[in-house]
This record gives C-alpha cells, sequence and structure tokens, in this order.
C-alpha cells in the first residue's frame, strides 16, 4: 500500500471543523425561507421576460384643450338660386298716422247767375228779336245785359235756362235761343180765359266763352208775355259747373 502523506491526514480534519463551524454559524429564515448569514453571492443569470399583462382600466378623460386661434375668413361664395316665392304674410299693425300736409291750391272756384224780369208794361215784344227782361234782380258778375236781353258766356262750362212767362190776351210761343239757334220752343194757346195763365220752359246749355243765350218770339200773333202788378215774367241763367280745366275768363 502507498503511503499517506502526514499533511493531508491533518488538513482533513481541519476542514472538517471548519465546515462545521460555518454550519452551525447559520440560521434558517424560517419566514423567507432563505438561509442568512452567508456571504453574498454573484448576480444569476437575468430570467425569461415574463408575459404580457392584462389590459389595464380605462383612465379618465383629459381636460378640454384651450379655444384655436380663429382662422382666416374664406372668400365669398357665388350667388345662390332664387327661392320660390313666398306666401302673402299677414296685415302689419297700422303706423302712426303722419303729420298734416301743406295746403294744396284749390281748384278755382267760378260762379255766374242771372234773374231778370219785364217791367209792369202791356207793350208786347217785337218778333225776331231778343225779349228785354230789363228789371234785374241778380247779376253779381254782370253777365247779362238787360238793355239786349242777352246773357254773354264769360266762364265755360253747363248752364241752366228757364222762363217764366204770364199770358195773357193773346197765344204765346217763345224759343229759347243760343247763338240764333233754337234750342227748346214752348207754346200755350189763349182760348179768352178771364184770368192769366202761366207758361214755362228750361234748357240745359253748354257754353264756351262768348257765346250768348236769350229768349225770342217768333211768330208775330204768338207774343203774349204779360206782366203787371200782380204778375210777372222772368228769364233766370245759373252756372251748374265750369270746365275749369279750359277756363279762360273774359273781363
Amino acid at each position: 500500500m502507498g503511503q499517506t502523506s502526514p499533511t493531508s491526514l491533518v488538513m482533513t480534519p481541519l476542514v472538517m471543523s471548519f465546515l462545521f463551524c460555518l454550519l452551525s454559524c447559520a440560521s434558517p429564515n424560517n419566514a423567507d425561507n432563505v438561509l442568512t448569514g452567508f456571504c453574498a453571492g454573484q448576480p444569476g443569470i437575468p430570467g425569461t421576460p415574463g408575459r404580457n399583462g392584462h389590459p389595464g382600466i380605462a383612465g379618465r378623460d383629459g381636460r378640454s384643450g384651450r379655444d384655436g386661434m380663429p382662422g382666416i375668413p374664406g372668400g365669398k361664395g357665388d350667388t345662390g338660386y332664387t327661392g320660390p316665392k313666398g306666401e302673402l304674410g299677414e296685415d302689419g299693425i297700422p303706423g302712426i298716422p303722419g303729420e298734416k300736409g301743406a295746403k294744396g291750391a284749390g281748384i278755382p272756384s267760378f260762379n255766374s247767375a242771372f234773374s231778370a224780369k219785364r217791367s209792369k208794361t202791356h207793350i208786347f215784344p217785337l218778333t225776331d228779336e231778343p225779349v228785354q227782361f230789363d228789371l234785374v234782380l241778380h247779376n253779381d258778375q254782370h253777365h247779362y245785359n238787360p238793355a239786349t236781353g242777352k246773357f254773354t258766356c264769360e266762364i265755360p262750362g253747363l248752364y241752366y235756362f228757364v222762363v217764366h212767362s204770364t199770358v195773357f190776351r193773346t197765344s204765346l210761343q217763345f224759343d229759347i235761343m243760343k247763338n240764333n239757334v233754337t234750342i227748346s220752343s214752348f207754346f200755350q194757346y189763349f182760348a179768352n180765359w178771364p184770368k192769366p195763365v202761366s207758361l214755362s220752359g228750361g234748357a240745359l246749355i253748354h257754353l264756351n266763352p262768348g257765346e250768348q243765350v236769350w229768349v225770342q218770339v217768333v211768330v208775330g200773333e204768338y207774343n203774349g208775355i204779360y206782366s203787371s202788378t200782380k204778375t210777372d215774367s222772368t228769364f233766370i241763367g245759373f252756372l251748374l259747373y265750369s270746365d275749369w280745366k279750359n277756363a279762360h275768363l273774359v273781363y
């Protein structure tokens, strides 16, 4: 058998004693199941990456951001098509009455009227001549001439003329004349009545300035226009309305 070195025999007990001391000094941590008291070892090799975790709970909404700066105005668009006409709306509330206007130019007012009768005489008028109604009752405009028995128009328009005559002793026929033209004719036959009777007649005549109207007896034996203190024979005329737009007054 080979011989054992004394050194190796001695070292063996020493090693054993050293290991025993190390084991006796080490105390287990039962709570963490980790041995303490040993010297720190070298870091281990990194482990394998773990699996992805489950998706987390959604977080709260963030705060609203600040308003952005206004953009640059866009260009003017094309004119659109005209829409259909709408329905008529309801009547509005009446407005406040306006101020009174200035006084305008009034329509000229024209007047012409006369009234005349024969004087108390038993003389009958001449044939084919104007009958003179020589006593003037009204003639403010002086359009009637009692000396000639003629009315001369100075204001154009529509006139009315009327004759009221007392008939006595003889028959009467008289005409209302305009510029030597008979406008209307009236007749009263006398049958020897003991008292006078009346004959009246009128005409509506349009006249222009300068035209004349008068009463005339046209038949010699029918000229019985009579007047006395108790009865009259009159000639009356007046303007109904004037053609004022064409009126040219003659003075």
